[in-house]
């Protein structure tokens, strides 16, 4: 077993919990959906995560060939699954939640949703210099600094418009970031 496996046992374990809290959010939605008050940013926002979830976990393959590796390059992986799970959580209402109203529960977990998000982002950056000893790719690092936007823009704003443009634009981000540069698995 090379020590990547090893250690890819416990990221695709905090990914798979992120991706669960959200998919359960999305079902108790589904279920008590004549009971719950829709927010369409709210809806962006976890599709985006969930498109995240698992861009990174397809990303994480190009890890593989790290020889060795020391306990901050992985605290640093680590750190962007545990990072989207905690997203997961404000992004929608989860299973034991008694609220019924999207836009009540995203506002009042805008600032730390977003807060997270600008780490998440950071880490993502920070990832590719501890582990690789260099920043990434240029279109990388501007898709990075597009989303860093999308994430500024609805931190500083709760209107509604804003908060629909930049769940609008994050996801067309995502979509295109993962088809511009990780659309093969290498």
């Amino acid at each position: 077993m090379h020590a990547f496996d090893y250690l890819a046992v416990l990221i695709s374990i905090v990914l798979g919990l992120a991706m669960t809290q959200l998919l359960a959010a999305l079902a108790r939605w589904l279920e008590l959906r004549g009971e719950i008050k829709a927010y369409a940013p709210a809806a962006l926002w976890a599709g985006f995560l969930l498109l995240v979830d698992v861009q990174t976990w397809w990303s994480m393959f190009g890890l593989r060939d790290a020889a060795s590796w020391t306990f901050l390059q992985f605290a640093v992986v680590l750190v962007q699954p545990i990072l989207l799970f905690l997203l997961g959580a404000l992004a929608l209402p989860g299973p034991v939640s008694a609220e019924r109203d999207l836009k009540a529960w995203f506002l009042r977990h805008r600032a730390w949703f977003f807060g997270l998000f600008l780490a998440l982002l950071a880490v993502s950056v920070a990832k590719d210099l501890v582990v690789g000893g260099r920043l990434p790719s240029g279109p990388n690092l501007a898709f990075h600094a597009a989303l860093a936007a999308c994430g500024a823009a609805a931190l500083a704003s709760k209107k509604d418009g804003v908060q629909l443009a930049a769940g609008l634009a994050a996801l067309g981000l995502i979509v295109a970031y993962v088809g511009v540069l990780f659309a093969d698995l290498s």
